[in-house]
């Protein structure tokens, strides 16, 4: 197939840095490419298109590192390309939220968005209802809760290209913290967890004090502890040793979780994980093989004193099983059959807006 893969323009692909979605469209593109697939990527203009793959930069760089305001005009130029290069593909795959739907309704070509955020946002019902006819896959099942009625094509979780997360036998006795700190991912939580079982906490985390001015202000003491380690802000080259090297990783999340990459990367390189009922956990976490699911901190605590019952080498072994980008790949190729066959999702034209219509809307 021909296939073409629009990436958010916020990070690069694959990201330098902090980066879920443009991870996921690095790996899947690969995947695709090993499978046989023609695969061209819409993407910012410093990405490093996996080899085999076409690439049409965008006008900008990754917009994040690169400081833009408005991430709106570099987004309508990149919809443009697709646009007019349309008729190039077999399928085209969105993964820009909602942004796109607008062009994706006017396309001759069939499309398919993944969704990749939460969904429990206010205006989600109406947006995703006026564009009904569109397919549309989540990332986990837990995402779809909110929006029960949109026209979902399928459900992928994620995999990721571990040969960057080699299997690690057993940790070096502290609690890792991979994400950002925000009030969702609940890092208090975890310095809380750490307090309490004597243990050290190491901190990686991606902090944005413009967009969390407040939070940022009331944890930022926090990473200053004495058993609290501060690393920063970490790319792949360095996720292998942070977090094979933890007896465990904590995932206190305190919102509806729509995937959570952390834990499928811990799960890689053999680290179990403790981790709160929240959003897609339960569909990651395997209790008592590959970690614990908790509802609280005092859980989590006991759970701290049980990880030597957690058999490392389960963690990855349930890795290569689920979460690979073969796997992934394999999954988007059946939705993309699917959908371009007309089988399951014939795409509908919305009826002319005539004038007397839209008076109605008034």
């Amino acid at each position: 197939m021909r296939i073409a893969q629009i990436s958010p323009l916020f990070e690069s692909v694959p990201p330098r840095l902090y980066g879920g979605t443009e991870r996921i469209v690095a790996d899947l593109t690969k995947a695709l490419v090993a499978l046989g697939q023609e695969v061209t990527v819409f993407a910012s203009r410093d990405s490093q298109i996996p080899e085999g793959a076409h690439f049409v930069p965008a006008e900008h760089k990754a917009l994040r590192l690169s400081g833009c305001r408005d991430p709106i005009p570099p987004h309508l130029l990149m919809f443009e390309h697709v646009r007019k290069l349309q008729d190039q593909f077999d399928i085209i795959h969105f993964h820009t939220e909602y942004l796109h739907l607008p062009l994706a309704r006017t396309l001759e070509t069939p499309a398919v968005s993944t969704l990749h955020g939460r969904l429990d946002l206010r205006d989600y019902p109406e947006i995703f209802g006026e564009f009904s006819e569109l397919p549309q896959v989540s990332i986990s099942f837990n995402q779809r809760k909110p929006l029960p009625h949109a026209n979902w094509a399928g459900m992928v979780h994620h995999g990721i290209d571990a040969s960057h997360l080699p299997f690690h036998e057993k940790g070096s006795g502290y609690l890792a913290f991979l994400g950002r700190l925000t009030p969702e991912k609940g890092f208090e939580r975890a310095v809380e967890i750490a307090r309490r079982t004597g243990k050290v906490l190491k901190v990686a985390a991606k902090i944005e004090p413009d967009l969390y001015p407040e939070y940022v202000e009331q944890v930022a003491p926090l990473l200053n502890e004495p058993f609290v380690e501060y690393i920063g802000e970490i790319g792949d080259d360095k996720k292998a040793e942070f977090l094979g090297n933890a007896d465990a990783t904590l995932f206190p999340v305190q919102w509806p979780e729509p995937f959570g990459l952390v834990m499928i990367e811990s799960l890689a390189t053999g680290t179990p994980l403790i981790a709160f009922r929240r959003g897609s956990v339960p569909e990651i976490v395997k209790p008592g093989e590959t970690g614990f699911i908790v509802e609280n901190v005092d859980e989590a605590c006991k759970a701290v004193a049980s990880l030597s019952s957690i058999d490392r080498r389960n963690c990855r072994k349930d890795f290569d099983n689920r979460f690979t980008p073969e796997r992934m790949a394999k999954d988007y190729l059946k939705i993309y059959q699917q959908i371009c066959h007309g089988k399951r999702h014939r795409r509908v034209r919305p009826k002319v807006l005539t004038a007397e219509t839209a008076r109605g809307l008034i």
